[in-house]
């Protein structure tokens, strides 16, 4: 740890002497990409003189434990001894913490899919309550939200819906959703007022930049057809809506939200490069998950990662064990109670495993 911390010691430093110089001020975008690793630095060296402070500290009460001959000096040692011992141990916790690296698609815009699973009509249903439940987590981030597809289920929800989230931080708190939601309640269809269980699974893309996924347009077939709504509404007369398939891999993107062919495309387009973007990071991931698997970030999206009990107003998140009897605020986007718990679940883990390697 300490070999690290010396490292970035001097980078600190050396960044220091950077930003002082002349013509770095009047370079905007050298000085704020500075400014910005600088910040992220100074964390980690606060942190660190606290530690080598409480150090010196524990070195001092060990040397009067030593030499002391007073009984009450050296009961009163002892006892400063073992609180400096904590304190040295949870600073050493927190500085592994700050040592992890940033995932860099935190800062990332997303793509998100909602889709109906298992429950007939229910699943519709859920997926729809599931939107609605992100869409109010959205509003009170100040996040933006853009519909990119959508296909409705007869008896309300969806089959299907495929929206982007953009604003700031997105994917670093968005991405835990990824997983299969199961919702136990006595739906409305149900005459004798039996629980059912059904299912809706999520799925949060981090956006792909055009520098990131390169396309060959001869990988592409791109159709165009005529749109459908909800109900038989907003039924096109042309043929604006568009699909567009990835050859080698299969992957496919539809767009007929927009009544132009050229702005369904643009987004359909989007849709396709945030899958193929996600498909090599979950290659990424796979190769990290078989050295260190993550109760976190699993790679396999069929795990069932939370329950909504109705009648019990229950929310149980699986992967950390986590219950709590708040179901009509987080039905209402009260997410960060999960959220929260999920973040530091995941830095725990990263931080017991930077420990483990240092």
């Amino acid at each position: 740890m300490q070999e690290k911390i010396k490292q970035i010691i001097a980078r600190y430093q050396e960044i220091s002497e950077e930003m002082g110089k002349p013509e770095v001020a009047v370079d905007r975008e050298k000085y704020s990409k500075l400014a910005k690793e600088y910040a992220e630095l100074e964390p980690i060296i606060k942190k660190n003189q606290i530690y080598q402070r409480t150090l010196a500290q524990l070195e001092d009460t060990r040397h009067i434990l030593d030499n002391e001959t007073d009984e009450e000096l050296k009961e009163l040692a002892r006892e400063e001894l073992e609180k400096l011992e904590q304190q040295v141990e949870e600073l050493e916790r927190e500085i592994h913490a700050l040592l992890i690296p940033p995932d860099p698609n935190d800062e990332k815009n997303v793509v998100m899919e909602i889709r109906a699973g298992t429950g007939g009509d229910e699943a519709g249903i859920f997926a729809g309550d599931l939107f609605r439940m992100y869409q109010k987590y959205c509003e009170a981030k100040g996040w933006k939200i853009e519909i990119m597809d959508v296909s409705y289920a007869e008896r309300g929800g969806f089959k299907e819906i495929i929206f982007t989230v953009s604003g700031n931080k997105v994917y670093g708190r968005l991405k835990y959703e990824s997983g299969v939601h199961r919702v136990q309640r006595v739906p409305e269809t149900e005459t004798q007022g039996r629980i059912h269980t059904s299912a809706a699974s999520v799925v949060v893309l981090p956006e792909a930049e055009d520098i990131e996924v390169e396309i060959n347009p001869n990988d592409l077939r791109i159709d165009v057809f005529r749109s459908s709504g909800h109900g038989g509404q907003h039924v096109n007369t042309t043929d604006s809506a568009v699909r567009i398939v990835h050859l080698p891999t299969g992957i496919m993107a539809t767009c007929q939200d927009e009544k132009s062919q050229h702005k369904n495309k643009a987004k359909a387009m989007k849709v396709l490069k945030a899958r193929l973007y996600d498909l090599e990071l979950r290659k990424h991931q796979e190769h990290i998950t078989n050295q260190r698997r993550s109760m976190i970030r699993s790679g396999d999206r069929s795990d069932k990662i939370r329950t909504y009990n109705f009648p019990q107003s229950r929310v149980t998140d699986h992967r950390i064990h986590l219950t709590l009897y708040r179901l009509p605020e987080i039905m209402e986007g009260k997410l960060d109670y999960l959220i929260d718990q999920l973040l530091i679940a995941d830095l725990e883990e990263k931080t017991r495993a930077e420990i483990q390697t240092a």
